[in-house]
């Protein structure tokens, strides 16, 4: 009876402990990051190779938008990340990584002028999510599906506000938009609206234009996506 008891009361410390490194994250990204805005967090697969069309594409979006004044901000790994930070240093803008630590290493690509590595993945979402005026989705597996669903939810939701989520690469995204239309919209699982959110676009330049077309239109320099 007493080993249970030590045992819970072990485990009860280890939690709080737990709690204190979660907040300790979260303080140091806020600190690390406040003044990056106005933003564009750019997403997609890890896998990707310097010599790929998609990271080259990568690369020039974060180019321009670092040339239209946009910090931008990626996961901080390797692949299109590394694509979208080199592209962002080569336009002179603010660079930010916001790496993860995995059992199998995520190394922080070498384009950031501001990285943090962190141990816990939703506190990472946060600080990807928090100081973004735009979300530039390019093709990745499943750490990009999960991060693109977790932004439509907390738009769907009204815990952020309603900023452009552009799907880069129709091709690659048609059978997940159809799959959506055809079995979660029309079971009545989503709303149209919900679909509004998102836009489609194959060229750098359409991309380029509905960003600044919307920081235009909402004057949101300066301004960041707030988590209520």
């Amino acid at each position: 009876m007493q080993q249970q008891e030590y045992e819970i009361n072990e485990l009860a410390k280890e939690e709080s402990w737990r709690m204190f490194r979660i907040i300790g994250e979260l303080v140091e990204g806020f600190d690390k990051l406040t003044g990056v805005e106005p933003a564009v967090t750019i997403w997609g697969s890890a896998r990707v190779k310097p010599g790929d069309e998609q990271y080259r594409k990568t690369e020039e979006i974060a180019r321009r938008l670092g040339e239209l004044g946009f910090s931008i901000i990626t996961g901080g790994g390797p692949g299109l990340m590394e694509a979208a930070n080199k592209g962002a240093l080569e336009a002179g803008a603010k660079s930010v990584g916001v790496n993860i630590e995995l059992p199998e290493e995520q190394a922080a690509n070498t384009y950031t002028s501001l990285s943090l590595t962190l141990r816990h993945f939703f506190v990472r979402k946060v600080l990807l999510v928090k100081y973004a005026t735009a979300f530039v989705i390019m093709p990745g597996g499943l750490g990009t599906l999960d991060e693109l669903t977790e932004v439509l939810t907390l738009m769907q939701s009204h815990k952020i506000k309603p900023f452009p989520v552009v799907l880069f690469n129709s091709a690659y995204w048609q059978g997940f938009l159809k799959w959506l239309t055809d079995f979660t919209l029309a079971r009545g699982y989503i709303s149209e609206e919900d679909l509004r959110l998102l836009r489609v676009c194959d060229e750098t330049d359409e991309v380029i234009e509905a960003v600044r077309r919307w920081a235009s239109k909402h004057e949101i320099a300066g301004r960041k996506a707030v988590i209520t």
